[in-house]
């Protein structure tokens, strides 16, 4: 019988797994095939508080592991694929075994939804980035695409320009999802050209990006735009899928967790970090969620509530 399994080792589940184990709980974290959880793809970091140095995503997380395993945190390269409540318990559904635990933290994280296109994957991370604000500073001077037409986009194209000599915004549709107080923020900005409705084919480049082939939704002529940088913006998929019979999500996916806390809707429950964050996706902040959920799983077995 574990105390707490964490299932998700980036951020947020790495905060909780290094509280929990100073608590004595002595954590098990369902770290999966690839631990880290988004900051890995980042090559450099350099706006995580403590570091004044440029650290890259992978190292940086590799440090959380080992402060984390320091204090007797135990780790599996498993997922949880689907957990159940049993009694006054819960099952943790592997594939490989069945784990009982008193109390779940859910850092399951969530995924930048990527370009449907064979050359996306080879450039993520070296020119192509799911997050304005974790990568924008990288592309002083430079032109840069930000694909999408929803809020986001439109957010994140304005933001860009404080560091780009220019922003294209690339959308397949000849109309925004985006609210008009937003699409008005970015017609008004003089860095910021458009090309609707145009889809990205192919990502060019050698080791980085250095361009992007683009076709029109309606004629079928393509083009090739030299850029820098590529942002996508067409949302974020929060993983919550092992969890839906167990808590409750919102129409997005996103587990609602009581204010100012990590508990979910079921007792012994709890879930930080992106999975319960629409807006921020940021480290520091999963950091600050891992943190709570770690002391109110303390204060839950500590009070049996």
């Amino acid at each position: 019988m574990e105390q707490v399994v964490i299932a998700g080792a980036g951020p947020a589940g790495l905060t909780a797994a290094l509280y929990t184990a100073r608590f004595k709980l002595y954590p098990l974290v369902l770290a999966g095939p690839i631990p880290g959880g988004q900051l890995i793809v980042s090559e450099i970091v350099e706006n995580y508080p403590g570091f004044p140095e440029p650290i890259s995503g992978m190292e940086l997380m590799n440090r959380f592991r080992k402060q984390a395993e320091r204090f007797g945190t135990r780790f599996l390269t498993e997922t949880a694929s689907r957990v159940t409540k049993q009694s006054e318990t819960f099952l943790i559904d592997t594939g490989r075994e069945t784990i009982e635990t008193k109390t779940v933290i859910i850092a399951t994280g969530g995924e930048a939804r990527r370009l449907p296109i064979p050359t996306e994957p080879a450039f993520y991370g070296r020119g192509v980035s799911g997050c304005a604000t974790c990568d924008g500073a990288f592309f002083r001077e430079k032109d840069v695409l930000v694909v999408g037409g929803g809020n986001t986009a439109m957010q994140d194209a304005v933001f860009l320009t404080r560091f780009a000599r220019s922003v294209t915004i690339v959308h397949r549709r000849d109309y925004l999802r985006a609210t008009s107080i937003e699409v008005e923020k970015a017609k008004n900005n003089p860095k910021i050209r458009w090309l609707i409705p145009w889809t990205v084919e192919e990502i060019t480049g050698d080791t980085v990006v250095t361009g992007a082939v683009l076709k029109h939704a309606e004629s079928g002529e393509t083009q090739h735009v030299p850029c820098h940088g590529i942002f996508v913006a067409i949302g974020h998929d929060p993983k919550t899928d092992a969890f839906k019979e167990l808590v409750e999500i919102d129409e997005n996916g996103f587990i609602n967790v009581e204010a100012g806390s990590t508990r979910t809707s079921t007792p012994g429950v709890f879930a930080c970090g992106d999975v319960i964050d629409p807006a921020y996706k940021q480290a520091a902040v999963a950091v600050g969620h891992g943190c709570m959920a770690a002391i109110d799983v303390e204060h839950f077995l500590q009070r049996g509530r």
